[in-house]
């Protein structure tokens, strides 16, 4: 079965959703503490500091692009709660404990959300185009997102999988590059990828994301 596009404007999830921006964004800081504590010969302080600093210099980058006060401010706790738990413990790996424990309730969240027919991915992508909940009316749609999401449950799995053995042994350096490789190059291969899925699972004629068709049977997947 050949599928049609998602959507006949030819837009991807990457277009919908600047997945690809805000991963790019959330490799700064780790790679900063990472060299921060190297550099500083292993030293937890130059690890944050150079954390904390990094975010702050993108948070005034992005506050110069026009992005609201309270998404920089959120990037900017993070980071500084991340810093806190790795001087409260004097642990250098417990610099990464929060991304660790958002990845696994986020892959909790989209593998519920999915199980519920509430697929996450069309929430979001539903919420972007205006939608609300009318895409879950049309039985094909449904479907697709809910396949699609399981690409996004993959991903924070992949993350946890290596992550955790890492964080166990205590292993900064390899945390810090595996964060990198895991987060942007994985964002965009998810991407890709949940849009490829999207596109084989449309039927033949749909008319795309933008477009539901609108069932009054009760929404299954």
């Amino acid at each position: 079965m050949t599928a049609t596009r998602p959507d006949p404007a030819g837009e991807s999830f990457a277009d919908l959703l600047g997945g690809r921006r805000a991963a790019l964004d959330a490799t700064l800081s780790p790679l900063a503490f990472g060299i921060g504590f190297v550099a500083g010969g292993r030293s937890i302080g130059w690890g944050v500091g150079a954390a904390i600093a990094v975010t702050v210099v993108l948070g005034i980058w992005r506050l110069l692009r026009g992005d609201k006060l309270g998404a920089v401010l959120l990037g900017l706790l993070g980071v500084v709660v991340a810093a806190l738990i790795a001087l409260r413990t004097g642990r250098p790996e417990a610099f990464f404990l929060i991304r660790i424990a958002t990845n696994a309730a986020s892959a909790l969240a989209w593998a519920v959300s999915i199980v519920l027919r509430w697929p996450l991915l069309g929430v979001v992508v539903g919420g972007v185009l205006g939608q609300r909940g009318t895409w879950r009316r049309d039985p094909a749609l449904l479907r697709a997102y809910s396949r699609a999401s399981w690409v996004w449950v993959a991903q924070y799995v992949v993350r946890l999988a290596v992550w955790l053995p890492l964080a166990w042994v205590g292993q900064v350096e390899a945390l810090t590059v595996t964060t990198i490789a895991l987060t942007w190059p994985l964002v965009a291969a998810c991407l890709a990828v949940s849009w490829y899925v999207m596109r084989r699972s449309l039927p033949e004629g749909h008319p795309g994301l933008r477009h539901p068709v609108i069932n009054t049977a009760p929404a299954g997947v």
